[in-house]
């Protein structure tokens, strides 16, 4: 072969993989914005799962795009996608007391479910800090509970070479679960103050 017909063969195989590339930074963004809106609507109180369904769909078609591709399943977009949606379906769980999903369950890379249940950890802050406010603190306490048995699931891997943002989440959940439970605690406090000069209110009128 001649270096032109060479040179055209390797161009013909990396401009079908532009293209597949193009196509699938579109559907990640596609799936992280309709991740984005389930978890609103969680927060919120309202049904998520025509909006997971809908991810969970551009999803599958996501990893169509990339079949023959597969080492796009560790790009940057690709790997966002994953963590939004495990964020998004692990979070749904929790919320509605049901069992974890998994990485394969969710069909994900093992790294990206790591990095993905690990942003759960801010959501569930979110609920503790909505449960503190409406005065539900035992509720509160379960939400902290939660954030700490995923801080425990996250620390088991120390693999600094190659999971380069797992030690990101790592930090940043330690963080929020130690503030969560100085919240938590300051909240239970006042909530026994409370509790103890109502009864002795009640003494007084009797």
């Amino acid at each position: 072969m001649t270096l032109d017909e060479i040179a055209e063969t390797i161009q013909k195989v990396l401009d079908e993989k532009e293209a597949v590339r193009e196509v699938a930074i579109k559907a990640s963004r596609t799936i992280v914005r309709q991740c984005s809106s389930a978890i609103q609507l969680i927060h919120k109180g309202e049904d998520p799962t025509e909006a997971i369904e809908a991810a969970r769909e551009e999803l599958e078609r996501l990893q169509g795009i990339i079949a023959e591709h597969p080492e796009m399943n560790y790009s940057g977009f690709v790997d966002t996608a994953y963590q939004e949606y495990v964020e998004v379906t692990v979070l749904q769980a929790v919320a509605e007391g049901d069992e974890l999903p998994g990485p394969d369950e969710l069909g994900v890379t093992p790294q990206s479910y790591i990095e993905g249940i690990g942003d759960v950890v801010g959501e569930l802050r979110r609920f503790a800090l909505d449960a503190i406010i409406e005065g539900r603190v035992e509720k509160a306490r379960e939400h902290l509970a939660m954030m700490d048995e995923i801080y425990t699931f996250l620390m088991r891997f120390d693999y600094p070479a190659a999971l380069s943002g797992v030690k990101r989440k790592q930090d940043v959940a330690r963080s929020l679960v130690e503030k969560t439970r100085g919240d938590v605690t300051v909240a239970a406090r006042a909530h026994a103050l409370e509790r103890r000069i109502h009864e002795h209110q009640e003494r007084m009128e009797r």
